[in-house]
């Protein structure tokens, strides 16, 4: 199965790097509060959509009977030999992408402007705000993934100082472009009517502007796509960091001839191609959400603590509104982790359970920074 709310992928800030083709059943609501679960790859705005009990059968394949997704194991595989290559060769890759993205989210917005109708935004939310909370929890991924800029910081010039900027930047724009692309399209069509597979492209067939439709669709891969370069890199220089400090084996620590931790991207590409072209998004997302979710309880609190244990600590970047702020997070995350499915939290235990055993059996024993010594990150594998 596949689904993304059109906020999510018009950000591009989703987690899967598959194509969306496929649908979760209706009865989960999308963040946007009166939007069912929505996608944007092409089809036909005269295809039927599926029933609720024909989407809770499908595969993640291409279509019924298709048990494997290709194109994004290919996509997958291809961003990581594209990291392989360097940081340079990947961000003007990325840059380019990024910028037909927004070019195209702009455009959505304002043609779709001028075929909305208002009485299709009444009512605002029929799924009450328990749909939304519902939504939210589900398609939190969406809107996550602007921290992993940072695991980029020893690549970035002044990343002290611009860092913080660029991530609250981001998100600030991403959430006004959120807005706007969910108003447009529950104006120019209501709600119960939209497409389940290719929401976007519906409602601009249905307006007679099909070749904008395909334009629509090809955004939304290209906005897949910027995503996957960003978590993908991420993960490698999250993983290639804990490597060098000795939490993981140091031969994850690894630099190519083009300094990039080609180990862990091609693990990470190799992975990530598997769980895109095999698994249902619904439950990759909710894996992933609780993850983050409580990532965030613990990053909070740690800020809270570390503000009032080490107040002389130097800091570019001082969080506002302490300890107002952080609470707040740690507040929200609970509820949002609250709404996620039981299977979900067996799923993320057994997880925990693996990672604790990772590092008790092998972390903590040769962590460096864990036993006083400095590490160097100019060091090369």
């Amino acid at each position: 199965m596949q689904s993304s709310s059109p906020c999510e992928e018009f950000s591009g800030a989703s987690q899967s790097p598959r194509i969306p083709t496929t649908t979760l059943p209706w009865n989960e609501q999308s963040a946007c509060g009166n939007l069912p679960p929505l996608a944007w790859a092409p089809s036909s705005a005269r295809a039927s959509s599926p029933s609720p009990a024909r989407s809770r059968k499908r595969t993640p394949g291409t279509g019924d009977g298709h048990v494997m997704d290709l194109f994004a194991v290919v996509l997958c595989l291809g961003v990581a030999w594209l990291l392989n290559r360097g940081i340079k060769s990947s961000a003007r890759v990325e840059s380019a992408l990024v910028f037909v993205k927004i070019a195209i989210v702009l455009a959505v917005i304002v043609v779709g402007a001028f075929y909305i109708q208002p009485e299709n935004l009444s009512p605002f939310m029929p799924y009450g705000f328990g749909g939304v909370a519902t939504g939210a929890a589900t398609v939190f991924f969406a809107v996550f993934g602007y921290d992993a800029m940072s695991t980029a910081a020893e690549e970035s010039k002044d990343a002290e100082k611009n860092l913080p900027k660029a991530i609250i930047l981001s998100l600030a724009i991403a959430m006004i472009l959120y807005l706007l692309a969910c108003t447009v399209l529950t104006g120019m069509q209501r709600y119960s009517e939209l497409s389940d597979t290719a929401a976007f492209a519906f409602v601009f067939e249905a307006v007679n502007l099909p070749i904008f439709a395909r334009i629509v669709a090809v955004g939304a891969i290209v906005g897949i796509i910027t995503v996957l370069f960003s978590f993908s890199l991420g993960a490698s220089r999250v993983w290639y960091a804990i490597s060098r400090d000795g939490l993981l084996p140091r031969w994850f620590a690894h630099l190519n001839k083009h300094q990039s931790p080609s180990r862990p991207v091609w693990i990470v590409g190799i992975v990530s191609a598997g769980i895109a072209g095999f698994v249902p998004i619904g439950e990759a997302a909710e894996l992933t959400n609780i993850g983050i979710l409580l990532a965030v309880i613990v990053v909070s609190a740690a800020v809270i603590v570390l503000r009032y244990r080490s107040p002389d600590l130097p800091r570019t970047f001082r969080t506002p509104f302490m300890p107002v702020t952080p609470i707040l997070g740690i507040g929200f995350s609970i509820w949002l982790v609250t709404q996620l499915q039981p299977a979900t939290w067996v799923r993320f235990a057994v997880w925990f359970v693996i990672g604790a055993a990772v590092y008790g059996l092998y972390g903590y024993r040769h962590a460096k920074l864990g036993h006083g010594e400095v590490v160097q990150t100019d060091e090369r594998g």
